[in-house]
């Protein structure tokens, strides 16, 4: 019997919600920081992790013997190998050579299975491509095997629908501004979908990756760092509830971590990085008085070689698009 709703699978959300009072204490408007790090496997993807798993058991997708089947850069990967060793289930994840060392070490470490990609699709320079490939592949090879697709399954944004959204709105009330970075789209548009059926005042900004496809870039921009951007437009996509876009490169996001770090004694991820880059780019654009919600997806231990990492660091070259809206 699988029991997706006990142990250590009932701490996943209810996250803390922290005044970043020090970091913007130059700014006419309060932030506030939803540490979605603070889940037990580290990440955001806690949550659409556990529902995407919880739901295919209660439709009889997966069953005891299933081999769950995901492409993943870390963060997922991590949350679907703690689900799955829980639940005693077989997991298979493929990553590539832009996972970090430390998500790799985690992923081994909790029972998964790795299925690497080390060279992109020749056709976007990108690696998201040719990791769906190898996952249809194993799908095909593999009896009995689900692939809980990210990309496409609705109950990753649900996830967010359902309980990202809700503890933001019971913890500040009015909530002018959300911040949210964008690679599957499941996080905003799960909260986007929330803020128009709630009546919510709600701006809702997305903070995307430089030369990212998602909001109709080539997709062919270098990034090195995870967790901001698509080659692909993702399918849970829905542009017209976001109200703004904003661009944001590699070292936008290491000096935005870093800033966290050095005035809040927060160590967070690169995308929360350059979540906050993009609040301090709006600055001079948001109301005084308002009340901004930033997520912030993951822990920054995972960055130690990369954001962390003085001399990786300074091989980055910045190259960022500004803002627009959709």
């Amino acid at each position: 019997m699988l029991e997706p709703n006990e142990g250590v699978l009932a701490t996943i959300g209810r996250t803390p919600l922290v005044p970043l009072k020090r970091m913007f204490e130059d700014a006419p408007f309060r932030v506030y920081a939803k540490l979605e790090l603070m889940n037990p496997g580290g990440s955001a993807k806690d949550r659409p992790a556990l529902h995407m798993v919880r739901q295919a058991i209660k439709r009889g997708e997966i069953g005891p013997q299933t081999t769950v089947i995901e492409s993943s850069s870390g963060n997922l990967a991590v949350s679907l190998a703690q689900i799955c060793g829980y639940l005693g289930l077989p997991f298979i994840c493929v990553l590539d050579a832009r996972t970090t060392a430390y998500h790799l070490r985690l992923i081994r470490s909790l029972g998964a299975r790795i299925e690497w990609i080390d060279k992109p699709d020749p056709d976007t320079g990108e690696y998201l491509p040719a990791r769906i490939r190898r996952v249809k592949r194993l799908l095909a090879e593999i009896p009995d095997s689900y692939w809980t697709n990210q990309y496409g399954n609705p109950d990753n944004y649900l996830a967010h629908y359902e309980t990202t959204m809700p503890e933001l709105r019971d913890a500040l009330g009015r909530i002018d501004y959300l911040f949210c970075g964008v690679s599957t789209c499941g996080t905003i548009r799960g909260c986007s979908e929330r803020v128009r059926d709630d009546g919510l005042p709600t701006r809702v900004v997305a903070v995307d990756a430089a030369g990212s496809a998602i909001f109709g870039g080539e997709g062919r921009a270098v990034r090195r760092l995870p967790g901001l951007g698509a080659a692909i437009v993702p399918q849970q996509l829905r542009s017209e509830l976001i109200d703004r876009v904003v661009y944001v490169d590699d070292p936008d996001c290491v000096r935005g971590c870093r800033d966290l770090l050095r005035t809040e004694s927060i160590l967070a991820g690169a995308s929360s990085g350059g979540v906050l880059a993009a609040i301090r780019r709006m600055q001079a654009d948001i109301p005084a008085g308002s009340v901004c919600a930033a997520i912030l997806v993951d822990r920054g231990d995972r960055y130690w070689d990369t954001v962390y990492n003085d001399e990786w660091v300074a091989g980055l070259s910045p190259k960022t698009e500004g803002d627009r809206s959709p």
